[in-house]
């Protein structure tokens, strides 16, 4: 009877499971019925648009494409969109995964771009779940002179930076009556100044005209004329001046524009009548209407200025020229607008290029001096510690200083990380073993209420890198990551191999071709706001509240990886998360070359620390008298020398025994390493000790400047000194 129950119950729950699984095959198929509904629903809507377009999957390949980018790009089914796009723009792959990015988070993207043709407009909408639909926009570049010019009804012509003509077109032949070489024959006063009245002359005589001139390749000017007859400016025929293709604007004496021909809208957007010029721009640094009132005045001739529009939907920023005329005998004002946005950006970049130098560098020079005083703080601390046991009141406090000291000099180490003086020791290392080590860490770092989830790419290639700055990179990203959301959630570490067979241009660097390693630090927090983003890897800038971080993880991260040779970009949408982008060189499996110093052998050394005398060499009093007692407390017998040129002196006598050198790198005078290959042609294979704040320029290859010796950074201990001294004498 048991057995019969048995069997039914069995049977029972197997229906039930495969019900459940024809359940979800049905459902799974619906859904795959409805995606491909939608697909050829959407087909049949952009079949005939006349700008190409593009489904993708979110690995990026090509679904469907329509007549437009048939004819534009070929057949593409099966590739991918960022290959496609190659022909338009370098390198597409980061413009698309940060549209993709975008859209999958918002719905929607768009990004305007500079391609081979000219200009074009990327647009992107999410599909369903997992498509996405793309639109090329392309415009291409007006055509300089040449047959673009022959189609205007305005006199126009095409000027060397030398004022020789290079073209007219029939209009401009027509009003001067013949074909004028240069600008001279044609106009009465030179230079031309845009946005002015001039004079030309003609067979019927001399007529005026209002110049418009805009900047072309190669140092050429494109220069259009308004003739003005009866004394009145064609500027006021609302064909002429909306067919000029140079953006102008005709203003009232009080600001009021009167007039916007369709280059400037172009640029501004539709301005609502009425609308006064201090509306549509800012950024002069005084008030709008007193720049007006001088240009009216005349006293602002041949002065622009570069304003951001304001009701523009980018940012945009234009050079804005005023000229005063004089239209049935009331003074108004013309103003010429030239697009300025990718200068502007240019300075920009560069402003901020020169202040991330300067940064550094004072970065580096503070991290130098502090490192002298740290080394003298918590060398003489060490001192009192040797005359104080546990039990002495004064040894907590002792502790103290100490301890704050080791404090201060890891913040002082992260200075240097940012400026890149600091010392690494790069090592080829396999990045899959670095992060498999560093999961236990770093899960702990990021708590439980956020998941860590690593990704490797099976043939991921070595690199050369310091593995503990390396470590050092990814925990502050992963901390970071954490940071960004309180809520709890995921980040995830990838890695992959890159191949770059074209140049990269991304933010401010440059990536050559060549092989790569990738890593991504990608999370799902609050994101970084775009006006923050060019801020983000300055040392000391933060967004948390105060105390909750000094600023310094991402400048550290930022110096490590610059200073490894690689290079680190930020994606980032605000309330979707942010991903940090690491690019390393990729290395060969081959194993680093031994060390100089494994090679060098030295003969006998001393025997003993009693019978092994130091020539010790600093230009900071306190460090050198630390370093003096430490040594002299082991046993050793110590010459000292403020500077290069004193320990040269010294060791011209014969007669003095030194057994081991022991020197600042940067000192006023003769460095360290240049008086030490001095003084090794008189005492060769003589041991050597480097100190310094930083390791500068002399060990920027990793490889001590002297074979044999070795470096250490300040500040030091009182026994990382004694025994590092002490096993250069060992060899």
């Amino acid at each position: 009877m048991a057995e019969r129950w048995l069997m039914l119950a069995g049977l029972s729950v197997a229906g039930t499971l495969a019900a459940t699984a024809l359940l979800l095959r049905l459902l799974a198929l619906r859904h795959a019925r409805v995606e491909a509904a939608l697909q050829r629903q959407l087909a049949e809507f952009i079949a005939h648009d006349v700008a190409p377009c593009f489904t993708t999957d979110t690995d990026g390949s090509i679904g469907f494409q329509n007549h437009a980018a048939v004819e534009r790009f070929g057949a593409r089914g099966g590739q991918t969109l960022a290959r496609a796009l190659s022909e338009v723009f370098a390198s597409p792959a980061s413009v698309l995964f940060r549209l993709q990015c975008k859209a999958a988070a918002l719905g929607a993207a768009r990004e305007d771009l500079v391609t081979r043709r000219g200009h074009a407009r990327l647009l992107v909408h999410r599909v369903g779940t997992s498509g996405f639909l793309w639109r090329l926009e392309e415009t291409a570049e007006r055509a300089m002179g040449g047959r673009g010019g022959e189609t205007l009804s305005l006199p126009m012509l095409t000027a060397s930076k030398n004022d020789t003509i290079l073209f007219m077109n029939e209009a401009m032949r027509r009003l001067v009556g013949e074909r004028a070489r240069s600008l001279d024959r044609v106009f009465s006063q030179l230079p031309l100044r845009s946005g002015e009245e001039h004079e030309i002359a003609t067979p019927a005589g001399v007529v005026r005209a209002v110049v418009a001139e805009v900047a072309g390749p190669g140092g050429r000017r494109e220069i259009f004329l308004l003739p003005m007859a009866s004394g009145r400016s064609t500027a006021a025929d609302p064909t002429t001046f909306d067919a000029l293709p140079v953006a102008l604007m005709r203003l009232a004496p009080e600001g009021q524009v009167l007039a916007a021909n369709r280059a400037a809208r172009d640029l501004l957007g539709e301005i609502e009548p009425d609308a006064r010029f201090a509306e549509l721009f800012e950024g002069l640094g005084r008030p709008l209407n007193d720049w007006l009132a001088d240009a009216l005045a005349g006293r602002a001739a041949r002065r622009p200025e570069v304003l951001r529009a304001r009701q523009s939907e980018r940012e945009v920023f234009l050079q804005v020229s005023l000229a005063r005329v004089v239209e049935e005998g009331r003074a108004t004002l013309v103003a010429v607008l030239s697009d300025a946005t990718q200068l502007k950006t240019l300075e920009a970049q560069f402003v901020q290029s020169q202040k991330m130098q300067a940064i550094g560098q004072l970065a580096g020079g503070v991290a130098h001096d502090f490192n002298n005083l740290l080394t003298a703080i918590s060398g003489h601390c060490d001192l009192l510690m040797l005359r104080h046991d546990n039990g002495d009141p004064d040894f907590s406090d002792l502790n103290q200083i100490s301890q704050n000291a080791n404090r201060a000099a890891s913040l002082v180490g992260q200075l240097l990380a940012f400026s890149r003086k600091q010392t690494l020791k790069p090592h080829v290392i396999d990045l899959r073993d670095t992060l498999s080590d560093l999961t236990h860490l770093l899960n702990r770092l990021v708590g439980e209420k956020v998941r860590l989830v690593l990704t490797h790419a099976p043939d991921l290639r070595p690199i050369r890198a310091d593995k503990r700055q390396l470590e050092q990179v990814i925990m502050n990203l992963v901390v970071n990551a954490r940071d960004a959301m309180p809520g709890g959630g995921e980040i995830r570490i990838e890695t992959e191999n890159l191949h770059l067979t074209a140049e990269l241009r991304r933010d401010r660097a440059t990536l050559a071709p060549a092989d790569y390693v990738v890593v991504r630090v990608i999370d799902e927090g609050i994101g970084i706001a775009p006006d923050k983003m060019p801020k983000i890897f300055e040392p000391f800038y933060t967004t948390k509240r105060t105390g909750e971080g000094t600023g310094l993880g991402l400048s550290t991260v930022y110096g490590i990886v610059k200073q490894t040779g690689g290079y680190v970009f930020c994606d980032s949408v605000v309330g979707s998360g942010t991903s940090f982008t690491l690019y390393f060189p990729a290395h060969d499996h081959v194993a680093d070359p031994e060390p100089e110093a494994a090679r060098e052998v030295a003969p006998a050394r001393a025997a003993s620390a009693g019978q092994a005398a130091v020539l010790l060499v600093e230009d900071e009093a306190p460090v050198r008298a630390f370093a003096s007692r430490a040594l002299k407390l082991r046993g050793y017998t110590v010459f000292e020398a403020e500077t290069g040129e004193e320990a040269l002196r010294l060791l011209q006598d014969a007669s003095l025994h030194i057994d081991v050198f022991l020197t600042d790198v940067i000192m006023p005078g003769i460095d360290g390493p240049s008086w030490v290959r001095e003084a090794l042609k008189a005492r060769p294979a003589t041991p050597v000790v480097f100190v310094s704040g930083y390791a500068e320029d002399v060990f920027n290859d990793g490889r001590p400047p002297v074979p044999g010796s070795v470096f250490l950074p300040k500040p030091f201990s009182l026994s990382e000194l004694t025994e590092t001294v002490a096993k250069q004498l060992r060899g």
